[in-house]
């Protein structure tokens, strides 16, 4: 029998991409990283489980194109397959957050092995991408864990400020706990570093700091502020399509390949 290659799998590389802390560019890397491996020509379905919903926004879905969304999935009233859509974006789909996503934590409380259901709605049903990408809410709740639970890697978006370090302790704890109990095959797929000011003596100190700890498992690329960055989502678009060129563009087209190579993908 033929072996397969690194990238040659039967099913999807599913990620968690994931951070208790808020506004650490969690969705942004999200967003763009998916926008990336799209454009490096990688099957990719980002499902956004935010009830804020920030990833269908910037992918340009409104409201009223979010009538089937992660909440359906996850709750079991729908298909996985029910709830896909296309993005501007040539092979990128996406499942939608809709407003009533929120209720989901206080609705599974009661569901048997509540933990596995987004795990079991994947299932098969997406078996044709080569990456899932799921955008997690910024608390380590019952949405989290799901997606925790049904991913094979978590990766962290950390922002280069003086706290950075103590949050990524409690996450790390966490992913541990879910290793124990719920997912032996959980990995640290990656740390990328966020918002890095390379003017700022506090980013260049945070970054050796992280690199210190967590080794080879930060990536080498790092997401620079970036103001193109930051108006990309008020248009819909993620930044690859809003300015091609700009640094932070530059960076998660870098990041892409870095994760492809580390993956064994030579052409990347």
């Amino acid at each position: 029998m033929e072996k397969k290659g690194p990238l040659e799998r039967e099913h999807p590389r599913i990620i968690s991409i994931a951070n208790q802390k808020g506004g650490v560019g969690k969705t942004t890397t999200a967003i763009n990283l998916a926008t990336a491996l799209a454009a490096v020509k990688q099957r990719v379905l980002l499902i956004d489980l935010d009830p804020q919903g920030n990833a269908s926004t910037g992918l340009g879905l409104d409201q009223a194109s979010r009538r089937r969304d992660s909440y359906q999935v996850i709750i079991g009233d729908i298909a996985l397959s029910e709830a896909i859509q296309k993005t501007a974006i040539p092979g990128l789909d996406i499942i939608p957050a809709g407003v009533d996503l929120s209720a989901a934590e206080i609705e599974l409380v009661d569901v048997e092995r509540r933990e596995y259901c987004l795990r079991n709605a994947i299932g098969d049903g997406a078996a044709h991408y080569d990456y899932i990408l799921i955008d997690c809410p910024p608390a380590l709740g019952l949405l989290t864990l799901n997606a925790l639970v049904a991913s094979q890697a978590i990766l962290v978006p950390l922002q280069c400020e003086f706290f950075a370090l103590e949050g990524i302790s409690h996450l790390m704890r966490t992913v541990a706990q879910v290793q124990k109990i719920f997912n032996h095959g959980l990995e640290l797929q990656g740390i990328v570093l966020t918002m890095f000011d390379k003017r700022n003596n506090l980013s260049e100190q945070v970054a050796a700091d992280v690199r210190e700890y967590f080794g080879d498992k930060v990536y080498e690329t790092v997401i620079p502020r970036n103001v193109r960055v930051s108006e990309a989502p008020s248009y819909g678009r993620p930044v690859l399509m809003y300015d091609m060129a700009c640094a932070g563009s530059q960076a998660y087209l870098h990041l892409a390949g870095e994760i492809l190579r580390r993956e064994g993908h030579k052409a990347v």
